[in-house]
């Protein structure tokens, strides 16, 4: 009963092979080993495999020691793979086309690639192309090649919400019957909170605090606990007591606010953001939106400790909503 015995198995029953694999890391049966970084290595090597010596070298060398080893020193049994690896295969897909377009065109290679040849490649597609950022700083810092630079890429649009919309869906979620109780909660925990939806499936019971009624209720996502308002505390202690999926063989106990359909996991972050999706919410639109009024009303760092945000990114959509607290405080030092 080892992971490696089960991956053997996966080949002809995955589905099985992965819930008894879920089931004995939960019990203990098995250490620990976040799937996305398992399924992350298996993706590495069937990228390479038909990619000419020119393009596969520097990229395995990139995915290895960038990559790989940074996402292994981060991954715990509380901090998952799954947004770092989304991350770094978009990176290292975008690395293999542009080497790929490099040597095909030119036949140079990362190490003898020019200023030029990325300026051209920008410039001639997608803005996904912008993803060969991190690559590019890595063979320079790893000497691989010191005569080429990318600076940062900004983006053009931020969406948004109007408030109307957002006041609507809230509404919405509250009161109508257009989705089941916890993808409601979810949708509002986005909505209210400005919580990105991959940090709301990653939310545990013990974030909430509460009495026997719904009345103080709080939840926490950063530094302290947040008032819970009514009529949200009722649906939220509703959603508390009648949570689903805790017949997955990992007991009743589960500490997930969300439990999914595999022993001792949450409920994945794609299937929440599909449901409310499919309900015609702009996700990112709604979460910008959520906290543009968070910090209309209160400074940036009291934001940040309360949502869960760092400062630096505060302060950054403080600037693109207007930051009203900057200007009260530079109209109040004027003499």
């Amino acid at each position: 009963m080892t992971h490696e015995g089960l991956n053997a198995q996966s080949e002809t029953a995955e589905r099985e092979a992965n819930h008894l694999r879920a089931l004995f890391v939960h019990h203990g049966l098995l250490p620990h080993r976040d799937p996305y970084l398992a399924r992350f290595e298996s993706w590495i090597k069937d990228k390479l495999r038909p990619l000419p010596d020119a393009v596969a070298k520097p990229v395995e060398h990139f995915a290895t020691w960038h990559h790989l080893r940074r996402i292994r020193s981060m991954t715990t049994p509380e901090k998952s793979a799954r947004g770092p690896v989304h991350s770094a295969k978009q990176e290292i897909t975008e690395t293999i086309k542009f080497l790929d377009w490099l040597w095909e065109t030119h036949q140079r290679t990362a190490a003898n690639c020019t200023q030029q040849d990325i300026e051209t490649w920008l410039a001639t597609g997608p803005t996904t192309r912008k993803a060969i950022r991190t690559f590019i700083v890595f063979i320079n810092n790893t000497g691989t090649n010191h005569h080429v630079e990318m600076g940062h890429y900004t983006a053009k649009n931020r969406p948004t919400i109007t408030q109307d919309q957002r006041l609507a869906w809230l509404r919405e979620l509250l009161t109508g019957t257009s989705e089941s109780l916890p993808y409601r909660v979810a949708g509002i925990l986005l909505l209210l909170y400005a919580q990105p939806l991959v940090r709301v499936a990653k939310l545990r019971v013990d974030a909430i605090e509460t009495n026997e009624t719904s009345a103080n209720t709080r939840i926490t996502f950063g530094t302290h606990p947040v008032p819970v308002p009514l009529p949200f505390a009722e649906l939220l202690l509703e959603h508390l007591r009648e949570r689903p999926n805790l017949r997955t063989g990992s007991d009743t106990q589960s500490p997930w606010l969300f439990p999914g359909t595999r022993a001792g996991q949450p409920l994945h972050p794609n299937g929440i953001m599909d449901r409310l999706r499919s309900l015609g919410i702009d996700l990112r639109g709604a979460r910008n939106t959520a906290l543009d009024e968070h910090l209309t009303l209160s400074p940036p760092p009291l934001v940040a400790d309360a949502l869960g945000y760092s400062h630096q990114v505060a302060f950054l959509h403080a600037d693109a909503a207007g930051d009203a607290w900057s200007r009260y405080v530079n109209l109040r030092t004027k003499p």
